[in-house]
């Protein structure tokens, strides 16, 4: 097809982004489904852990298949797996059923369909890599309270109440027609693209040259810098899943049991708002202030954020939860703009496709804090253990934040 205005791209990847990035609404699309089947925290937490590792895995298997085969494959195929996932969603009727569904096959798929959105839109952009990033990655985020907005609105809950059945047969249509549609915009820059001039292109690719080299995973994988970047994107992903997977449940179960379920979903809704807003932000920083800055920054904000969330619990003050949701979702926000950028600018854009879904291989590890939170708060009867977990996970954040040398 024929090139189009680069922000045509960027405009058509935030847009399948919004329905790729419905595995993270988890915490609100599972609680229809809690409330009919009884299933505990701790077992609908596994959920979200093993699409979590599943989306890191579709990444990687993208990145690898980036420049075998055309990446509007990778798309369609993603949009068959998530059809495909939401229908054995919708069926379920065990535990490993929903594990299979939504676990295995829209995770994977959401894995497949962000690396070819990443990949290939961030190569319109070589002048303005942290933004792009945060654009991209706010469609991501924002589309947890978008579409798990709508899906409360029109799924009720309560014991043997399987409205959530419909809904999920009804949201794999939507995000397969999408996909598709969005397919066709996927395209790379010629070689006589130009986005900002000769010059300005010169001057940002010498800059990352002068900060970083351009290399492939098995270089890459043999750096320090990597292995210290990779331990902070796990703490502080882990502190954010953590929130993001429980954000119903400490509303439900311990701060305000009596809020209707509308107003569950509108608050843990701003979660994934200031998720997306922070992606913007941390990623515009990363481009003016670069990785040390950008870095402590985020470290400092879930330091706020977790303190806000200690007293919400402590005082059972709904309106200090909002705010400490508010503050959950912008320092959470930080961590995969980061990604992107770091890797851009440490190793360089040849490689990106496959290096990128190595740094979110993190995922992997770090969603396992949702199950762990889940079965704390079985253990305990309380979220505090949680925010424990999350003090320490931040902690180790400050450390490698510092630990981080040239590449």
């Amino acid at each position: 097809m024929k090139q189009l205005n680069r922000w045509v791209y960027a405009i058509v990847g935030v847009v399948v982004l919004i329905f790729a990035g419905l595995v993270y609404a988890w915490s609100v699309l599972a609680s229809p489904i809690a409330a009919s089947t009884g299933w505990q925290p701790d077992s609908m937490s596994i959920t979200f852990t093993i699409a979590m590792s599943f989306f890191c895995i579709g990444g990687l298997i993208g990145g690898i298949l980036n420049g075998k085969i055309n990446v509007r494959i990778n798309v369609i195929v993603a949009a068959v797996l998530f059809l495909i996932g939401f229908f054995i969603t919708s069926r379920t009727t065990s535990l490993a059923m929903l594990y299979i569904g939504f676990g295995v096959f829209s995770g994977f798929a959401s894995g497949l369909a962000y690396n070819a959105v990443m990949s290939t839109v961030s190569k319109w952009f070589p002048d303005k890599q942290g933004l792009i990033s945060g654009i991209l990655l706010m469609g991501f985020g924002l589309g947890a309270f978008i579409i798990g907005k709508i899906y409360t609105a029109y799924t009720p809950e309560g014991p043997e109440i399987e409205a959530w059945r419909s809904s999920f047969l009804v949201l794999g249509v939507i995000i397969f027609v999408v996909l598709l549609v969005g397919s066709i915009f996927f395209v790379k820059p010629g070689s006589d693209f130009n986005p900002g001039g000769q010059t300005a292109v010169k001057k940002k690719v010498s800059r990352f040259k002068e900060e970083g080299i351009d290399v492939g995973p098995s270089v890459m994988l043999r750096r320090p810098a990597f292995w210290m970047y990779f331990i902070w994107a796990i703490a502080l992903s882990a502190a954010g899943l953590a929130l993001v997977a429980q954000a119903s449940n400490i509303i439900t179960k311990q701060v305000a049991p009596s809020t209707d379920p509308g107003t569950v979903a509108t608050v843990v809704g701003l979660i994934s708002i200031f998720n997306g807003i922070g992606r913007i932000i941390f990623g515009g920083m990363y481009d003016k202030f670069g990785r040390k800055i950008t870095m402590l920054t985020a470290d400092c904000a879930f330091v706020v954020f977790i303190a806000a969330l200690i007293l919400a619990i402590v005082s059972k003050s709904f309106p200090i939860l909002v705010i400490s949701y508010i503050l959950g979702g912008l320092a959470y926000s930080s961590v995969t703009p980061t990604n992107s950028a770091f890797i851009n600018a440490f190793y360089g854009a040849t490689h990106y496709p496959v290096n990128f879904p190595m740094i979110n291989l993190n995922l992997i590890i770090a969603s396992f804090s949702s199950t762990i939170a889940g079965s704390l708060y079985t253990a305990t009867g309380s979220f505090m253990s949680t925010c424990f977990m999350i003090i320490g996970l931040v902690i180790v954040g400050f450390i490698t934040t510092f630990a981080i040398r040239k590449p």
